[in-house]
């Protein structure tokens, strides 16, 4: 893990000598190569990028076995053609999105924001006049950071919790480009008391509540089609900063080159609920968002990978889709 700038109030990314050596240096090549593919026009490039993503999702076997048995468990309804399309779709839109925020990196923000839509901004907008603290749910999507980038641009103060990368350099060229128009990061490892800090000082607040954290605190509650190990912290987050809640998703549309960002009404109804309640509903969010455009959500990820006692693993089932 890199090292950081000691701070107790955020995780700054610091920049080290190390990365000149040439360890490193097939990340920068690929890092010049995004920021190049950043300056060729959407309606160029995206239709490339759709088609080397579904050319790198035949080839990324691990991870598209996850995404089968992912879809398998949560949407048993659909067809295998159509649960293999939606996986294909999603292999086509996690670089169109990439190379979408490397976009927002390289570039003046309002080249980005001519082409976003957002659907529910007047939500946000009446929570802001209203000096509102604020934490988004927000499902773990391929464009998952950009909405929060632009909220920032705008002069809008963000913060979000994150895991630090495996790679020291692709930490820090990621958290960097997070950073880009101010806001704060703060690292998992460091705790959930400087995000708490942050937006009780008024920063928005951004929440991933799809996350596999294990059995001890969560919930086992449904999931699509399953259930889910669930963490009801947000129902706690909510209380102790005096935030609402706002369901947000982005949804990337490689054909019309552009962003829509989805916004909900915040959830008041958790201000009563339990922690099994509390985590329902946060799934209930996920559902309803994702449900649309499965091919935006991050199937890849391990998903279920916490189950009730005596169940085994979804991912050590040998007989599913087998390796």
């Amino acid at each position: 893990m890199q090292p950081e700038k000691k701070s107790n109030v955020e995780f700054i990314p610091q920049f080290q000598k190390a990365f000149y050596h040439p360890r490193y240096w097939g990340v920068w090549l690929g890092v010049g190569a995004m920021a190049g593919i950043a300056m060729v026009p959407a309606r160029l490039r995206d239709p490339i990028l759709g088609g080397l993503g579904r050319l790198a999702g035949k080839l990324a076997k691990g991870a598209r076995r996850r995404a089968r048995i992912n879809l398998f468990y949560c949407m048993p309804e659909r067809t295998e053609a159509e649960r293999e399309k939606i996986i294909d779709d999603m292999f086509a839109t996690a670089p169109q999105s990439m190379v979408l925020m490397a976009e927002l990196a390289c570039r003046d923000p309002q080249k980005v924001l001519s082409r976003v839509r957002w659907h529910g901004k007047e939500i946000i907008d009446q929570l802001q006049q209203e000096g509102k603290n604020v934490i988004f749910l927000v499902p773990h999507g391929w464009a998952v950071d950009i909405p929060a980038m632009l909220m920032a641009s705008t002069g809008q103060k963000m913060a979000a919790m994150f895991h630090n990368q495996k790679n020291p350099l692709t930490d820090y060229l990621w958290n960097t480009v997070r950073r880009r128009f101010g806001g704060r990061m703060h690292a998992r490892d460091d705790g959930i008391k400087p995000f708490i800090s942050s937006v009780r000082q008024g920063y928005w607040g951004y929440y991933l509540p799809d996350q596999d954290h294990g059995a001890e605190h969560s919930e086992f509650v449904d999931f699509f089609a399953t259930y889910k190990a669930t963490l009801p912290a947000v129902g706690r987050l909510m209380k102790v900063c005096r935030a609402d809640i706002v369901p947000l998703f982005p949804v990337y549309d490689g054909k019309n080159n552009r962003l829509d960002i989805y916004i909900k009404p915040p959830m008041h109804d958790l201000a009563t609920a339990d922690d099994n309640q509390i985590a329902r509903r946060m799934n209930e969010e996920v559902e309803v968002l994702v449900g649309p455009s499965p091919e935006q959500y991050t199937w890849i990820l391990k998903l279920l990978k916490t189950r009730r006692p005596g169940e085994e693993e979804p991912y050590c089932r040998d007989e599913l889709y087998p390796k």
